[in-house]
């Protein structure tokens, strides 16, 4: 089983939720920028949560699925088509041999996840299959797919068949999607800033009061220094009123970080391991999955929560995730 793939798009890689267990060595985690999306789109056709799917950046690929495929997109919207048809989002999508997914314009700019029944079944290294592009590890080759590969898929998962032969019986043609969605989470409307709610990091105390406030209330910019690795910010110049060089400490995905010259720089999956600039705040784990829309030109506005609020927020993302599985199951066993 495999998906040929026709055009690679802007930036495909192949992520699962990342490589844990080998930050002391100084091994970023990478994976999927926004883990709860590709979980979404795991539970939408079977797989285990953690299974490798495709992270698409702006413009998606074209993919042939050369055998049957169950198929589920989350995140935003890049516009996916089959045979001329919009594809929704948030839904289990059966699909026959030979059928073509292709992406015209993006109707929200930002990143989608695609996960197949299966999985992507490229070979794990040092237990993931995340794409690491900085290092060229996991993934296809260690690279963003090209034009002319062949992506395996594991096998399907009981859920996963039983979805499909529901949604598109054995007298059905082309392409079906399932009548019912997932709850998709909220995204910013056109022109409206990214809320991105963060706890007060490490050093935050160390920035003038004034620079506090204008983190908190300002709004920032995505500049184009911005990759997986992380994106650097334009906006009000925030100014640290201790003096002296700082030890490398630990750094996650979600820190900011503010160098010697003002701009905050807000890291991602791709991130480093230790970092030596002032850590201004955290954003909660809840909301990493903003920062994945957040490419060039995108304006950001932090808000501050409380350590209860940020766990909170997070066990009810978990719950929602349970949820929306047992429904699932339930749906494939009707």
């Amino acid at each position: 089983m495999s998906i040929s793939v026709l055009k690679p798009g802007l930036l495909t890689t192949v992520q699962d939720l990342g490589r844990f267990g080998y930050q002391k060595e100084g091994l970023v985690v990478s994976g999927a920028l926004d883990a709860a999306a590709l979980r979404t789109a795991n539970i939408l056709v079977g797989n285990p949560e953690a299974a490798a799917g495709l992270e698409l950046t702006l413009r998606g690929p074209t993919l042939r699925f050369e055998t049957d495929a169950l198929l589920a997109l989350a995140g935003a919207d890049l516009g996916a088509r089959l045979t001329g048809q919009p594809v929704p989002l948030g839904r289990p999508v059966a699909v026959r041999a030979g059928t073509v997914l292709a992406f015209e314009k993006p109707k929200t700019s930002g990143r989608a996840w695609l996960a197949v029944a299966g999985g992507v079944a490229v070979p794990p290294v040092l237990g993931s299959r995340a794409t690491y592009l900085r290092a060229a590890l996991g993934g296809l080759g260690g690279r963003a797919l090209q034009m002319g590969d062949a992506l395996p898929v594991g096998g399907w998962s009981a859920t996963g068949r039983q979805l499909f032969n529901t949604i598109l019986p054995e007298t059905a043609a082309g392409w079906a999607a399932a009548r019912w969605s997932a709850p998709a989470p909220p995204l910013a409307g056109p022109g409206a800033p990214l809320v991105v709610r963060a706890l007060p990091g490490p050093e935050c105390a160390q920035f003038a009061p004034a620079s506090q406030q204008a983190f908190w209330q300002e709004i920032f910019t995505v500049t184009t220094e911005a990759d997986r690795m992380g994106a650097r910010l334009s906006g009000p110049l925030l100014a640290r009123q201790a003096s002296g060089e700082l030890l490398s400490s630990a750094v996650a995905f979600g820190t900011v970080q503010v160098p010697a010259g003002g701009q905050p720089i807000v890291l991602l999956a791709d991130c480093q391991t230790t970092g030596g600039y002032p850590r201004l705040a955290q954003v909660i784990a809840a909301d990493r999955g903003r920062l994945a829309q957040a490419l060039p030109g995108a304006r950001l506005r932090f808000q501050p929560v409380g350590l209860a609020e940020a766990q909170a927020l997070y066990l009810a993302q978990e719950q929602r995730l349970r949820a929306l599985a047992r429904a699932v199951y339930l749906k494939a066993s009707l």
